[in-house]
């Protein structure tokens, strides 16, 4: 896979070498954290260790529950979370809707932002709400003002929990929200561990087994390991760049100039607040499926949509939230940023959409 060009960091991102050595150093612990003899008592210190250097990093002076990933945080947070009904924005991950079925979707601008009035009014008739709202969109970069948004939720006797996948490594936490979430892959650690952030635990209704009694299943530690060394690794404090080379933004900057020249859509143009980390552009011509495969042919890996959607055949749900005309919405793909991204492979990317772009509107 060396020659791949890899613009799909959004759905996960290569490990990092201090996350991979971690591990190693975890496999070598095997004993079960919970067991009381000696060994367990060892695997048991390295877990806190880490617990305490993750909640360190995140500057988050609540509590943090490890699990598999961003799913399952989600699912107990919203599944778990003390209060009664349940709402979630309409450009949440597929992964927050499938944990609240039949939760009301709070609407979206066309910018994709939640707006504070309309929350309001949804908010009115509810009793102790539990709201979910991401930070960054998954398939459009669109970042959420959450300020004010919390405080909505806060006044209406609610708890605002959050996804915050697509931020952390790269930006501070917002720390006024009661939960959040997230998973390692997103920012070079392994697949298959992540966390759930919770100001206090009494926001949530027990399980019983691990993790002080809130999650059942043995702890995954070397995976936790991984997973807090991939976060030292990305560098504090964080100021958006995520240890990126010089140039790669300046290279995504010219691209986005060549596919407003080539009559395409850059999703930026219509948002206020977004992450240079992904970008949704939609070429002229040519639908986002084909795209795709003529993308994969020339060696380069980008998405359409969030990685658990984008291989239905379902239109985006966030681009339909947002008042995107279907055709436009059909016609684009996601090109997501890492932290192995240079400027070399944003330039041959940008190659070939252009190429590609001429051909169609030629056709």
């Amino acid at each position: 896979m060396s020659d791949l060009v890899y613009l799909d960091h959004a759905a996960t991102t290569p490990l990092r070498p201090e996350a991979r050595l971690a591990m190693e150093e975890g496999f070598a612990i095997w004993a079960n954290p919970s067991s009381p003899h000696a060994a367990g008592r060892k695997a048991r210190a390295a877990l806190e260790d880490a617990r305490e250097r993750l909640l360190e990093l995140l500057h988050w002076d609540g509590e943090v529950i490890f699990t598999s990933g961003a799913s399952e945080a989600a699912a107990i947070a919203l599944r778990r979370a003390k209060g009664s009904e349940r709402f979630v924005s309409a450009v949440e991950h597929e992964s927050v809707l499938a944990a609240a079925p039949g939760a009301p979707r709070l609407a979206v601008g066309p910018n994709g932002e939640v707006d504070e009035d309309r929350l309001a009014a949804a908010l009115a008739k509810a009793s102790a709400p539990v709201v979910a709202i991401q930070w960054f969109n998954s398939e459009t970069g669109v970042q959420q003002d959450l300020g004010n948004l919390v405080e909505c939720v806060h006044d209406a006797g609610g708890l605002l929990i959050c996804d915050v996948a697509q931020s952390v490594g790269k930006y501070p936490l917002p720390h006024d929200v009661d939960m959040a979430f997230f998973s390692a892959h997103k920012f070079g650690g392994p697949v298959g561990v992540g966390a759930l952030l919770v100001r206090e635990y009494e926001m949530l209704a027990p399980a019983g087994g691990q993790e002080r009694g809130y999650r059942r299943g043995t702890e995954n530690l070397p995976g936790v390991l991984g997973m807090t060394a991939a976060l030292e690794a990305c560098g504090r404090p964080w100021k958006g760049n995520g240890g990126l080379p010089r140039g790669v933004f300046e290279s995504v900057e010219r691209f986005a100039g060549g596919v407003r020249s080539a009559g395409g859509t850059w999703f930026h143009d219509r948002l206020e607040g977004s992450s240079g980390y992904i970008n949704a552009v939609a070429m002229p011509g040519l639908s986002g499926a084909s795209q795709l495969m003529r993308f994969d042919l020339a060696g380069i890996a980008v998405s359409q949509g969030s990685a658990c959607s984008s291989g239905s055949v379902r239109r985006s749900h966030v681009l339909e939230a947002m008042g995107v005309e279907p055709e436009l919405a059909d016609r684009t793909i996601r090109m997501s940023l890492g932290w192995t991204t240079t400027a070399p492979e944003i330039e041959r990317f940008a190659e070939v959409w252009l190429a590609m772009a001429a051909q169609a509107n030629a056709a």
